[in-house]
């Protein structure tokens, strides 16, 4: 049986652990930090994204702790109504779309992994700084929080150690100083009564000035009655650290919605009684024309590091847990079967890497405001047509995996339509 080991305890290195496990594989996970806590604020975990959560046996657990998307709706940054789509299942797919913590998240799946393949495969405080490999397997170097040093060695790795993964610098040191963008996304929670019905997430802003995106990640917050909700804004800005812990305040951000009027929420209020606030930049990470060195592959944001746009970057994760078990299960060679998962991954996941460097398909709020020169509009059928709204969102879905019911995937004037507009904006 293969020794795999799994380098990060993040929601992608743990679901591929678990999807391992229905392979029969019993991985080995090294994580650098001495205790995992539910650390974060909210991810939006598309159709496709839960359908990996059911496949695991976790879906109740993930529905008791998340919730259900029924309508995304889009406003200019006077508060006016761009455009509106149901979400998963009030859509018709067959599976829902969720909001999350992702702290809690990640907690659910470390649960199971203790629980499904054991404590003392969970290898807590230690580091992976580099890997040797030969023909026969793989040593990692380790570094423990204690500065002990130590060598272990498996038959191949999985590096799924994030967006400042150490594998990944040492198989594309080339590629090893990423550039910034110029836009870092403000993100924090508020404790707040519930908007709507509790299950919209909005969309809201001129992205020449900013953007910002609004949903609830738990109803009935620890029984106060009201709903914890996520928000997340983008604004230009000095450099960065690239960190999903960086401490922030509102202060730049809340007179950048002065004009914004939406009946139903006020969203400077809703900044300034932020619980926590963080700051993360977006960071430009090309994409690679591999994913693999010998016995040692990458996964997740090691792999494909996007801008956070549109939930895709936690859900694209999952899809490469399962391939990679999947071609593990397939292949006695871990070599073979990494270059599988990479044919099969890899050119998927980059497209929509640079598809996210535009804006996906909250372009539609740019196109707004060009086309009226960030004045109010008096009727949006003369500034967007619906027809063209669908046409970018239908395209949108398809790219990433989850082709809107009754549209046609293969259909491809829409679809490059749709990818010049965002091209043209990146």
């Amino acid at each position: 049986m293969t020794d795999i080991a799994i380098i990060g305890a993040g929601p992608g290195g743990l679901v591929t652990a678990l999807r391992l496990h229905q392979q029969g594989i019993r991985p080995t996970i090294y994580e650098s930090v001495p205790e995992l806590k539910p650390l974060g604020v909210g991810v939006d975990i598309k159709v496709y994204g839960t359908r990996e959560i059911e496949e695991l046996g976790l879906l109740e657990e993930f529905r008791a702790m998340s919730v259900d998307a029924k309508d995304s709706i889009f406003f200019n940054h006077h508060g006016q109504e761009i455009y509106a789509e149901k979400c998963g299942v009030h859509m018709g797919y067959l599976h829902e779309q969720r909001f999350v913590h992702r702290g809690y998240l990640q907690m659910m799946f470390y649960r199971a992994v203790l629980q499904r393949i054991g404590a003392d495969r969970v290898v807590l405080g230690a580091k992976v700084t580099r890997y040797e490999q030969d023909a026969d397997g793989v040593t990692l170097h380790l570094e423990h929080r204690d500065g002990a040093t130590e060598t272990v060695r498996h038959d191949a790795v999985i590096a799924a150690d994030g967006i400042k993964s150490a594998v990944r610098r040492q198989m594309h040191p080339e590629l090893s100083e990423p550039e910034y963008s110029g836009i870092t996304m403000y993100r924090g929670t508020t404790l707040r009564e519930p908007f709507r019905d509790g299950h919209t997430i909005l969309h809201i802003g001129n992205p020449h000035i900013s953007s910002m995106i609004v949903y609830p990640i738990a109803n009935d917050f620890e029984g106060t009655g009201k709903d914890l909700v996520n928000w997340v804004v983008e604004y230009e800005r000095p450099e960065t650290v690239e960190d999903w812990n960086a401490i922030g305040t509102v202060d730049d951000i809340v007179p950048l919605y002065d004009s914004v009027d939406i009946p139903f929420l006020d969203v400077q209020e809703l900044m300034r009684e932020a619980r926590e606030v963080y700051l993360f930049p977006l960071i430009r990470h090309d994409p690679l024309d591999t994913w693999v060195d010998g016995r040692v592959v990458l996964l997740g944001d090691a792999a494909h590091a996007m801008y956070p746009r549109g939930g895709n970057g936690v859900c694209q994760a999952f899809l490469d847990a399962r391939v990679v078990a999947e071609k593990l299960g397939e292949f006695a060679d871990p070599h073979e079967a990494f270059l599988a998962y990479d044919d099969a991954r890899r050119g998927p996941v980059n497209r929509i890497v640079q598809s996210m460097r535009g804006e996906g398909y909250e372009v539609i709020r740019r196109i707004v405001a060009d086309r009226t020169d960030g004045a109010p509009f008096t009727d949006i059928e003369d500034v967007l047509p619906l027809a063209e709204a669908d046409e970018i969102f239908s395209g949108y879905h398809a790219l990433v995996g989850q082709p809107r019911p009754g549209f046609d995937a293969g259909e491809a004037t829409g679809f490059r339509t749709w990818n010049d507009k965002i091209s043209s904006v990146s």
